[in-house]
C-alpha cells in the first residue's frame, strides 16, 4: 500500500491561519460572480474573440473572416460577453465595431495568457 505524500495526515487546525484567511474570504455573491465569469471565459471562441479585440476593434463580419466562422456563430458568442459585459459595441452607420469594455478585461487576458505560456 502507497502512502500520498500530498495528503495532510493531521488532525491540526492552525487557528491562526484559519482566522488570518477567513477575515479576506469574500461574500458568496463575489464568488458566485466570479464563477460566472470563468465559466464565461472558459469557451475557447471566446477567448479568440477577446483576444482579437485586445488587437483591435472589430465589426462581426472580420471577426467571423478571422475565426473561419459565420456571422451568426461570432453575434451568439458577441451577446455572451456583452451580456456579461466584457465587450461593448459603438455603431458607425451600419457596421457595429465591437471592443474590449475596458482595461481590466485586457489585464485578465494578457495575464492569463502570460500565464498559460510560461
Amino acid at each position: 500500500m502507497s502512502v500520498r505524500s500530498d495528503v495532510c495526515d493531521c488532525d491540526v487546525i492552525h487557528e491562526e491561519i484559519v482566522n488570518a484567511v477567513k477575515i479576506k474570504m469574500l461574500s458568496d455573491d463575489t464568488f458566485n460572480t466570479l464563477t460566472k465569469f470563468l465559466k464565461v471565459v472558459g469557451d475557447s471562441t471566446r477567448v479568440r474573440i477577446l483576444w482579437a479585440l485586445d488587437a483591435n476593434e472589430m465589426c462581426v463580419c472580420d471577426l467571423a473572416v478571422l475565426l473561419g466562422m459565420t456571422k451568426s456563430a461570432i453575434s451568439h458568442q458577441l451577446r455572451t460577453l456583452r451580456r456579461e459585459n466584457l465587450v461593448k459595441f459603438r455603431k458607425d452607420g451600419k457596421i457595429a465595431y465591437y471592443s474590449l469594455t475596458d482595461d481590466h478585461v485586457k489585464i485578465v487576458l494578457e495575464q492569463s495568457i502570460s500565464h498559460v505560456t510560461e
